[in-house]
C-alpha cells in the first residue's frame, strides 16, 4: 500500500496533556470502548469528546484495496463509541483523483461534514483538502500525507514509509545470515511513496558495506495480485538460483513473494508488508521469514477522534498540518501471535501524542 510521511520533529514519548481538556486515567485503551457513562464521555483517551452526534464522519480511500478494510470496521466502532452521527466508508474513488473529488463533494452534499482521507494524488490532493476546510469540514489526511512540503488537511495520520521499509530490509538481511543478493518488490514507481521505500531499503543494504548486494528493484507491480504473480514468475525463472532474500514493501507482491517462493521450493528468505492471513500463515510454518506491518485501524481509530473533535468545535489543532507516524512493526515467528498487543499500545500513544497539538475547550 502507498503511504507517506513526512518528517517532524514530532516528539513520540509520552506528552504532557493539554491544559483544559479532560484526561483519562491510563488503564484507559484506545481503540477499544470503556464502556463510560454517555452522559460523561463518549470516547477513550486523553482528550474526552462531549459530543458527536452532529459529526458525520467519511472514510475515503483512493480505491478498493485489501490495506483498508479494517477502516470499514473501525468506522463502525467509531459510530458507536464515539456516538457520532454517522459514519461512511467509500472506496469507490478508482484510483482517479477526479472520481474521488466527485465522491467527497456527493458526500458533502448529503451532509458529511468531517473526511478523513487517502488522497489518490499526493501532488493535488491539497487543493481537495482546502476546499473541505473553506466549507468549515474537518479534515484529516490518512495513511498518505500531500507530497512536497505542505499539508492542508488539520493533520496527517500515516506510515513513515522510509522507516518500514528500512526494517524491512534489516530483517531480510537478518534473515539470509548478513550476506547475499536481495531484490525488492514494490509499488508504482512515479510514487514519492515508492522512492521512499526504495531509499530506505538502499539505506539498510548499504550498512552492510558490500556483504549484502541488492538486484534492480521491481517497481509497478501493485496494481493487482495477478500483475505482482507474474512479476515473481519471471524473476523467480530468471534469477531465482541468485537470490537469497526478496524484501517486498507493497502489498500485492508481498502475497505473490510467497506463494511463488513456495511453490518454486528455492532457499529463499520472503520478508512481506502488511499481516494478509497468508502472510501470517507463512510465518507461522516458516515459509515466510517476517513482515512489517502497518496501524491501519490505528489510523481510522485516532483519526475519527481527532475529526470529531475539531468538527464538534470543542478543540482546535495548534498547529494545523502537523504529521504524525502512526507506526511500523516487524513480525517475526517470535511474536507472530501477539504484535497486535504492541500496535494497540501505539494507537493509544498516539491518541497521547495528539493530545499535545490540540487546544480544548
Amino acid at each position: 500500500m502507498n503511504v507517506t510521511f513526512r518528517r517532524t520533529a514530532v516528539c513520540l514519548a509520552t506528552v504532557a496533556l493539554v491544559a483544559g481538556c479532560t484526561t483519562k486515567n491510563t488503564g484507559d485503551s484506545g481503540g477499544t470502548s470503556t464502556g463510560d457513562d454517555a452522559s460523561t464521555s463518549t470516547s477513550s483517551g486523553p482528550v474526552t469528546l462531549k459530543d458527536g452526534s452532529k459529526v458525520k464522519l467519511a472514510l475515503i480511500p483512493g480505491g478498493a484495496h485489501p490495506y483498508f478494510q479494517p477502516w470499514k470496521s473501525t468506522g463502525q466502532q467509531d459510530k458507536t463509541e464515539f456516538k457520532l452521527g454517522d459514519v461512511t466508508f467509500n472506496e469507490t474513488s478508482e484510483w482517479d483523483q477526479g472520481k474521488q473529488n466527485n465522491v467527497i463533494n456527493s458526500l458533502a452534499a448529503q451532509g458529511y461534514n468531517a473526511f478523513g482521507i487517502f488522497g489518490v494524488s499526493p501532488t493535488d490532493i491539497n487543493s481537495t483538502f482546502e476546499d473541505l476546510k473553506a466549507k468549515g469540514f474537518a479534515v484529516g489526511s490518512l495513511a498518505s500525507c500531500p507530497a512536497g512540503n505542505a499539508n492542508s488537511a488539520d493533520f496527517c495520520l500515516s506510515t513513515d514509509v522510509e522507516t518500514a521499509a528500512y526494517k524491512a530490509a534489516k530483517a531480510t538481511i537478518a534473515a539470509i545470515g548478513g550476506q547475499g543478493t536481495i531484490v525488492h518488490l514494490t509499488g508504482n514507481n512515479v510514487d514519492s511513496n515508492t522512492q521512499r521505500r526504495i531509499a530506505g531499503v538502499k539505506k539498510a543494504v548499504a550498512e552492510t558495506g558490500g556483504k549484502v548486494t541488492e538486484l534492480p528493484v521491481i517497481t509497478d507491480i501493485d496494481t493487482d495480485l495477478s500483475t505482482a504473480q507474474k512479476a515473481v514468475a519471471d524473476l523467480l525463472a530468471s534469477k531465482g538460483k541468485d537470490i537469497k532474500g526478496i524484501v517486498t514493501t507493497a502489498y500485492n507482491p508481498a502475497v505473490a513473494a510467497a506463494d511463488g517462493v513456495a511453490g518454486s521450493k528455492l532457499p529463499i528468505k520472503v520478508v512481506a508488508i502488511d499481516d494478509d492471513a497468508k502472510i501470517l500463515a507463512g510465518i507461522k510454518s516458516g515459509g515466510v521469514a517476517a513482515t512489517v506491518t502497518q496501524n491501519p485501524v490505528g489510523q481510522a481509530y485516532v483519526g475519527a477522534w481527532l475529526l470529531a473533535l475539531l468538527q464538534s468545535k470543542q478543540c482546535t489543532m495548534k498547529d494545523p498540518g502537523v504529521i504524525v507516524d502512526s507506526g511500523s512493526f516487524v513480525v517475526t515467528k517470535a511474536n507472530v501471535d501477539t504484535y497486535d498487543q504492541e500496535r494497540q499500545a501505539k494507537t493509544k500513544e498516539l491518541q497521547t501524542e495528539f493530545a499535545s497539538h490540540l487546544s480544548c475547550q
